[in-house]
């Protein structure tokens, strides 16, 4: 089991379905003309800190030991570190399939997470603090996958998840001013990027009026979501 690098796939002889998922990937990320929107997924890209899995099936089993491994060594990687998951594609879903998809995903990781719920991080999802948490550490995920049509920027080939530990954010937007400066520079690329609005679900963790599960997943529509599946995951 092992979480690969850029320069272990450049290395490696891939599946076909592989190669084509990380070269899409590849190409969006480091396009110069069309700016990706997530300026760190692009910093960790360029500097080789990410680290990637391709599976068959992207079940809560499948995915449970590589991330548990992936937060074990996070830190090693580099403060712009994210776990990128490409699942094998299959026949395109409708975006309400993937979402469902998405959620029993995060449900099952956190039934079978062998560590408590970090005790400072809430258990309810309608929290401003609450966050994704797995192996004892808090995590923003992004889902993206091949329905999505206006909102370019969550649109991939395959179903994808990218899991990221809040402590890159904590490290990275470690005041008031540079948070303000790379919201400012994220919404502007997402404002260029995607054929729709910016999503009225996107906002900043810790604030009041701010639900981080409502960014995890986002539609093509801009509806304001009022209720997660689920109230709490574990």
């Amino acid at each position: 089991m092992k979480l690969l690098s850029r320069k272990d796939i450049q290395a490696s002889h891939l599946e076909k379905w592989m190669e084509v998922c990380f070269n899409e990937f590849e190409s969006s990320i480091t396009n110069k003309i069309r700016l990706f929107p997530c300026i760190f997924g692009v910093k960790g890209f360029l500097k080789d800190q990410l680290r990637y899995v391709f599976m068959e099936e992207a079940t809560p089993k499948n995915i449970a030991p590589y991330l548990k491994k992936f937060v074990n060594n996070s830190r090693q990687y580099g403060k712009y570190t994210s776990l990128v998951i490409f699942e094998k594609p299959d026949k395109i879903e409708t975006l309400q399939v993937y979402e469902e998809k998405f959620w029993n995903i995060l449900k099952g990781l956190s039934e079978i997470d062998e560590l408590e719920w970090p005790q400072d991080i809430p258990t309810e999802l309608d929290n401003p603090m609450w966050e994704f948490c797995f192996h004892g550490e808090p995590i923003f995920v992004v889902c993206t996958n091949p329905a999505h049509t206006l909102r370019q920027s969550r649109r991939s080939s395959s179903f994808m998840l990218t899991l990221q530990p809040r402590w890159v954010f904590d490290d990275i937007l470690g005041t008031e001013e540079k948070a303000n400066v790379s919201f400012k520079s994220v919404r502007g690329r997402l404002k260029k990027y995607d054929f729709i609005d910016l999503s009225p679900n996107l906002g900043k963790y810790g604030n009041s009026d701010n639900r981080e599960w409502k960014q995890y997943f986002l539609d093509d529509d801009n509806r304001s979501l009022q209720q997660c599946p689920f109230h709490k995951l574990k």
